[in-house]
């Protein structure tokens, strides 16, 4: 997958992201996870575009493990959606298995990030 191909994804999943939670119920307990799954769901590409416009490796990486951590949390959040909003199982499982393979891809690219950086320090 390339950089741009990526891009594109996060974004559609942040679009998707918004549609969906869009249709929720606002009580005051989804209000809450609404926000913080909206929050943490549209870092994930936010921040993959900082890491692609990096000034250094360091920043690189950092902004990649962000990436990586936001798609962990955006799965939490939206499994105690999952829980509690079972009329839009289908829709809210789509985000979520999207948000799992999202964390899988920056994982192994942070994992990439550090081994490459042993083996410079190894040198």
């Amino acid at each position: 997958m390339t950089k741009e191909e990526l891009e594109d994804r996060t974004l559609k999943f942040s679009n998707s992201l918004i549609k969906v939670l869009s249709k929720l119920p606002r009580d005051l307990i989804n209000s809450r996870i609404i926000s913080q799954v909206t929050s943490s769901g549209t870092s994930i590409g936010a921040n993959y575009r900082e890491a692609n416009a990096s000034e250094s490796e360091k920043d690189f990486k950092h902004k990649m493990n962000l990436s990586f951590k936001e798609a962990k949390e955006t799965k939490y959040w939206l499994d105690i959606l999952l829980s509690k909003n079972l009329e839009f199982r289908d829709d809210l499982m789509l985000l979520r298995n999207e948000a799992d393979e999202l964390s899988r891809i920056f994982g192994k690219a942070v994992s990439t990030c550090r081994r490459n950086a042993e083996l410079k320090n190894a040198k």
